[in-house]
């Protein structure tokens, strides 16, 4: 199996930026995307940006157009998510997730497609 360890939650005030980061370990070798989601209380657990770390595709939501980043470093296996222009609605637990997808061109992966899961880190926007 993979582990997933996420860092870089924290508070910020609207308008200021974080940097997510997760840093796969582990049975990394069937791992061919690597994503970010968000969940925040009382809500479903959506999806944010992922990237397919051979090809290099990457996907955002809506909500993330723009504003948030991911990349990814092959030699450390850790992947990236820059979030700028925070909004209280970005307010969330955040976790990664990684896993061997199937690239549905043009759509970001879902959350049953992803095989592992870090623990989460906390951002929290305040106005």
């Amino acid at each position: 199996r993979a582990q997933l360890v996420e860092s870089g939650g924290g508070s910020v005030q609207a308008g200021g930026s974080l940097r997510l980061s997760c840093t796969a370990s582990g049975y990394t070798y069937s791992i061919n995307c690597m994503g970010w989601f968000r969940q925040a209380p009382g809500t479903e657990r959506e999806g944010v940006a992922a990237i397919y770390t051979g090809g290099g595709s990457i996907y955002y939501a809506d909500s993330a157009k723009g504003r948030f980043t991911i990349s990814h470093d092959k030699a450390t296996n850790t992947v990236y998510l820059q979030m700028n222009v925070l909004k209280p609605e970005d307010t969330a637990m955040y976790y990664c997730a990684a896993g061997d997808l199937m690239e549905d061109l043009g759509k970001l992966p879902r959350k049953y497609e992803y095989n592992y899961w870090g623990q989460g880190t906390q951002v929290t926007v305040s106005s």
